[in-house]
């Protein structure tokens, strides 16, 4: 019997009939357009999800041209921007669309694009939008907004001609319209600000004259923001009062609502420590308002299970599953014929998100990473490069974290004879430690898909086997792939071989004992500090941290930031920047200023936890390469150069793709 009794449910949303509730919510995960149009990563990218199942494709957000005054340049902050010149308006433009449209419902999905002034420019007040940025913009007077208004009218008819299937306004999130709803952006007492009838305007004279070019022949929806969660912004009973009001004027086919805002906790984009769909009762409050408006609602839903029970609860009407199908673009497809255990579920880490919208690397090096799939980004590549192997080979793995895993994976894929050697009882690696931070358990669910890809591809998995140089050469490799990871880093620092000074990896592992009050000294930008020192925190430990610059997780995208730092802030733990250690002593540490150099000391300390990264493990590669006598020899992973989770499943790929 088919558990999924309404997920696969048709639906009628306007003029367009989505094919299922499984949407793919509009997402700047910047997978092409480098010339503004849909290219062919964009349409890899975006198709490989219709293909799979998803019934609606909302791609990512189309800026529109902002009234800058003519001496003034086009401005680019991470993630959004403010530029005169409308790419909806680009030679091509409509030929293009029309053809990634074509392709969408060739798979047999619909496709929805979202319109966005979204930028740090120009708003409703001069106002910071965004915390993270301190820009304050512009406030737009009456003309300024007639023609910000007009562009809205003049793309959705661009998009009407390239035979789109439904327009949705993008009214949260920082976007312009979101600075007009919000008490806490829009400080106006004109008719375009004060009470919430006045703040709605802005809305719905965009609805309206969207309406009137368009007519009904595309669907028509806005994404809103449920409740702001930030000083000074609307409620969710404020809100409900907002849609109520803009529905009430205006015709709208659908509404699309999410939680949260781009820093601090929560975010719009809930990592893994919030619970799946935790803010669902909001998509609840929003659908009975503009009932029969069917309501769209989105909040970390990375298992079918879970959107079946959204909609079977009737908090909402569609499930947005973006991430989820970042992970696995053929999860809606394995939902649907009972493969549940093939799926490769979103982990919440946000390293899509985060690499789309804060990386500082140039435009032509950019593209999308997803830590669990490898494919993103190289969806064309794989699809003209993966082909089985020409002459099957036996192939051994040393190592099964994510990178050793990976390149099994791929090599047994391909058709190669695999061995994979660990000498832990367990799968993971790494990753099975990160897992045992407080918020991090669904990083197992990428190692139980491994684990069931192993039992697939009758990869054999030898477990407690610590690899030697006879060993790998008794099983007669044609390769030999080294993914034997990274060690602790351990400082040249006078006391650190003390009893009570511990590594933080082994503290999580549970192979250390710790005392209740604990120095944290860090030497990481990114979640192994604050993972640690959660951790202890939540295991009753008195914990303070001591990070080597200005402050700890400055390498964490904004979405994730606030909900680690909230967490640590409910457990009091405390926070000392700018310090470096010189010495560890029995019950203190002597901390070195970053910034002057004086010395200073912390009491009462019973453990010394160090987080100072790792370094690789080369001991068997090296071995190997100076006995010399297997013909192929990879160093994958950490054991080459420890990164990221997604650096090593992309650098396991590739060397499975390789072999």
């Amino acid at each position: 019997m088919n558990q999924f009794t309404r997920l696969f449910e048709p639906l009628q949303v306007g003029p367009m009939l989505v094919p299922n509730r499984i949407c793919e919510t509009t997402n700047t995960i910047g997978a092409g357009r480098s010339a503004g149009l849909p290219d062919a990563p964009f349409v890899d990218h975006h198709l490989a999800k219709a293909r799979g199942g998803t019934g609606w494709i909302g791609n990512e957000t189309w800026l529109l041209d902002e009234p800058l005054p003519p001496e003034a340049g086009d401005e680019f902050f991470p993630g959004v921007g403010a530029m005169r010149f409308p790419l909806y308006m680009l030679p091509g433009f409509v030929e293009e669309v029309a053809k990634f449209v074509e392709a969408l419902h060739d798979a047999g999905s619909v496709g929805v694009f979202q319109l966005t002034h979204l930028n740090f420019t120009m708003a409703a007040s001069p106002v910071p939008a965004a915390e993270p940025y301190d820009w304050v913009p512009h406030q737009l007077d009456d003309g300024e907004i007639e023609r910000l208004i007009n562009t809205y009218v003049l793309a959705a008819g661009q998009f009407q001609a390239a035979g789109a299937d439904g327009i949705e306004l993008h009214c949260a999130h920082e976007s312009t319209p979101h600075t007009f709803l919000s008490p806490a952006l829009n400080h106006r007492d004109d008719r375009w600000g004060g009470d919430p009838g006045r703040r709605v305007r802005f809305v719905t004279e965009i609805v309206s004259r969207v309406r009137e070019r368009t007519g009904d022949a595309m669907a028509l929806g806005i994404r809103i923001n449920g409740q702001e969660f930030r000083e000074g912004g609307y409620t969710l009973f404020e809100m409900r009062e907002m849609i109520t009001l803009i529905t009430e004027q205006v015709s709208l086919d659908f509404v699309n609502v999410d939680v949260g805002h781009s820093w601090g906790a929560p975010s719009y984009v809930q990592p893994s420590y919030d619970e799946h769909a935790r803010y669902r009762d909001v998509g609840r409050a929003i659908r009975a308002d503009v009932a029969p408006v069917p309501v769209l609602f989105s909040g970390r839903v990375n298992d079918p299970v879970v959107a079946e029970n959204l909609l079977a609860s009737g908090i909402c009407d569609l499930v947005g599953m973006t991430r989820a199908g970042i992970a696995d673009p053929e999860f809606p497809t394995k939902a649907r014929q009972g493969r549940l255990g093939e799926i490769r579920r979103c982990i919440g880490c946000n390293r899509c998100i985060a690499e789309s919208m804060d990386t500082t690397a140039p435009q032509m090096f950019r593209k999308p990473v997803c830590s669990v799939n490898p494919q993103v980004g190289h969806e064309g590549e794989w699809a003209m490069t993966f082909r089985p192997a020409r002459t099957p080979k036996r192939v051994v793995v040393v190592g099964a974290g994510a990178a050793g895993l990976e390149v099994a994976r791929v090599a047994a894929m391909r058709g190669h004879e695999v061995v994979v050697l660990e000498r832990s009882n367990s799968l993971g690696g790494q990753l099975s430690i990160a897992a045992r931070a407080p918020g991090r358990d669904s990083f197992e669910d990428f190692i139980q898909f491994e684990q069931n890809q192993m039992d697939l591809l009758g990869v054999d998995v030898r477990l407690g086997s610590d690899a030697s140089v006879e060993s790998v050469l008794a099983l007669a490799p044609d390769a030999v792939a080294c993914a034997t990871g990274s060690v602790p880093r351990q400082p040249n620092t006078p006391g650190v071989e003390s009893a009570h000074v511990l590594q933080g990896w082994d503290v999580l592992a549970g192979r250390s004992q710790v005392g209740e009050r604990v120095a944290v000294v860090s030497q990481e930008d990114h979640f192994e500090t604050p993972n640690i020192a959660y951790y202890l925190a939540e295991a009753g430990k008195d914990v303070t941290i001591f990070h080597k610059w200005l402050g700890i997780g400055s390498q964490i995208d904004r979405y994730s930031i606030g909900a680690i730092m909230s967490r640590l802030a409910a457990n009091k733990v405390k926070i000392v920047t700018g310090m470096r250690l010189a010495t560890v002593e029995e019950e203190s540490v002597v901390m070195t200023s970053a910034f002057t150099g004086d010395e200073r000391r912390f009491e009462g300390f019973d453990s010394v936890v160090l987080v100072y990264g790792s370094v690789p493990d080369t001991s068997l590669h090296q071995a190997l390469a100076q006995e010399g006598s297997v013909r192929r020899m990879f160093l994958v992973g950490s054991a080459w150069v420890p990164r990221r989770l997604a650096e090593a499943t992309q650098h396991g790929a590739k060397v499975g793709m390789e072999v």
